[in-house]
């Protein structure tokens, strides 16, 4: 069983938290002509993005909320920004040092942004249905991943 560091545990559910009320590092080596040699003690590493448990529902929670983002705005709701909001604040809890995490999370709710951009131009009672799926489908990957990875 994995268990995730706490450093990820209480933002991940502070940003997770707020979605539902709202609807190994490992010591580098590098290979010379005479085989792996360790970094040595002085040399500055950059670190090294770190991979949890929950990265691809994570993934599918930001491209949730890139459709969401885009449908809201589309039919104009009051708080149609909130949902870019919530995906900054997922980012900053969860991969603001990590730029490959970030990069990863930041493309998965373009897509979902985009995904519907490409077939909704006006707000139409198939665009308001998606997305209340949407954001039922975003509530239970948030409940799903705090109450999995959440202790």
């Amino acid at each position: 069983m994995f268990r995730v560091s706490n450093t990820h545990m209480i933002p991940l559910r502070r940003v997770l938290l707020c979605f539902v009320l709202g609807v190994s590092t490992a010591i580098p080596t590098f290979v010379s002509a005479q085989g792996p040699t360790a970094v040595a003690p002085d040399e500055q590493v950059a670190p090294k993005d770190v991979t949890v448990p929950y990265d691809d529902k994570l993934g599918r929670l930001a491209e949730v909320l890139g459709s969401v983002h885009y449908l809201r705005t589309l039919c104009k709701a009051q708080n149609g920004e909130e949902w870019r909001v919530r995906m900054q604040q997922l980012l900053d809890s969860e991969a603001n040092d990590e730029p490959a995490r970030k990069e990863k999370l930041t493309a998965a709710f373009n897509r979902g942004y985009r995904a519907f951009a490409s077939v909704y131009t006006d707000c139409t009672p198939a665009a308001i249905m998606a997305e209340e799926r949407y954001r039922n489908e975003g509530a239970t990957l948030a409940t799903e991943i705090t109450s999995r990875f959440g202790n």
